[in-house]
């Protein structure tokens, strides 16, 4: 298998991300978890607070019960940890080539081979293909800062995943690196960009849709840089990922938003599939393709739509705040039913 990485080396930016059990399933399956697990921070709930008024609105428990459903526990971690511990699994295995500064071009199905080209001439000949594909805007833009634990003021919540949903607005904050580090994560649902402004999602509408939060959660975004922000993307789920033997994963079949933190999830998931599906298939990678897809369709689908749902459940104000408030404070925190279909996982035969 070889790997074609557009940038000059194979790496990742240093921010968090959370994995729940149904990924632990599969970075168990993949031989990678209990090296993962020495770097990884084991949060105690997930809560949702109103970023309104600061009050916990409601949460889910990750303890014992929650282990024992699923099989796994929650886990959040440095991406550079996450990268760096699946990249040294590949570089054990001499049939993994990893390319860097070859960024693809097109491809063209020769039948009973592909050719693909690549930024700087180069082309190669081989089986089958993985490929990539655009998404659209969603008009939501995030700032990142991870900062010492020490510097954070309010450490009430610490051993948590917080998230706090104001209009327009969430904030998430879990801890990395052994707790040594906190993950800040600002959002925003940019007005200017449902306007068509050219300066949307900008450092001063950042302040702007945040200055109706309580004291305490403006306050937190002193930990996010203003140097970038990123722009959440996703795309209308599709029918059809596969051509003759060029296959999409991840991103490129089905972008998502942020809101079930599902995007390298279900990345991760496509991979143990497909490579499953290929095994399984021998030479005939279209009817792996095939097959793979078939299995994922429904589920990535799912995810995609919940993840826009969620991303405005989080976001109301008004009386569908208050609606939001008042539901959700009747939750059982040992019963997430919402995301019981997505923690489950997938699941193979023995």
């Amino acid at each position: 298998m070889r790997v074609l990485e557009r940038a000059a080396e194979f790496g990742e930016i240093g921010y968090g991300i959370q994995m729940g059990p149904n990924v632990s399933r599969m970075l168990d399956r993949l031989g990678v978890l209990r090296a993962l697990e020495p770097h990884a921070v084991f949060p105690d709930a997930l809560i949702f607070a109103d970023a309104l008024d600061n009050r916990e609105i409601t949460r889910i428990s990750l303890g014992k019960t929650f282990s024992e459903r699923y099989g796994y526990r929650y886990f959040v971690i440095h991406r550079r940890d996450l990268h760096g511990g699946i990249l040294e699994e590949c570089r054990r295995y001499d049939e993994i080539a990893l390319e860097a500064s070859r960024g693809v071009t097109g491809f063209e199905d020769l039948g009973g081979k592909v050719r693909v080209r690549c930024e700087n001439g180069a082309e190669y000949e081989c089986a089958a293909v993985v490929g990539d594909g655009a998404p659209r805007m969603a008009g939501h833009f995030v700032y990142r800062g991870v900062v010492p634990a020490e510097e954070i003021h309010d450490k009430s919540r610490v051993d948590s995943m917080t998230i706090w949903g104001g209009p327009d607005l969430h904030l998430v904050q879990y801890r990395l690196r052994g707790g040594a580090v906190m993950n800040n994560v600002a959002t925003i649902a940019s007005r200017r960009f449902r306007r068509s402004a050219s300066d949307a999602g900008a450092p001063d509408e950042l302040e702007e849709i945040f200055s109706r939060t309580d004291p305490r959660v403006r306050d937190m975004l002193r930990y996010v840089s203003r140097e970038r922000n990123w722009v959440l993307h996703d795309r209308e789920p599709v029918t059809n990922w596969t051509q003759g033997r060029v296959t999409l994963l991840g991103d490129a079949a089905h972008p998502t938003l942020q809101y079930l933190a599902q995007g390298a999830n279900m990345a991760i998931e496509d991979g143990v599939v497909l490579a499953e599906k290929v095994a399984a298939a021998g030479d005939d990678f279209n009817r792996a393709f095939l097959a793979y897809q078939a299995e994922r369709l429904h589920r990535t689908a799912r995810v995609v739509l919940s993840s826009r749902f969620f991303g405005e459940y989080i976001h109301v104000d008004g009386g569908a705040r208050e609606l939001r408030n008042h539901l959700a404070r009747q939750r059982d925190p040992d019963d997430c039913w919402e995301v019981d279909w997505l923690y489950r996982g997938v699941r193979f035969d023995a």
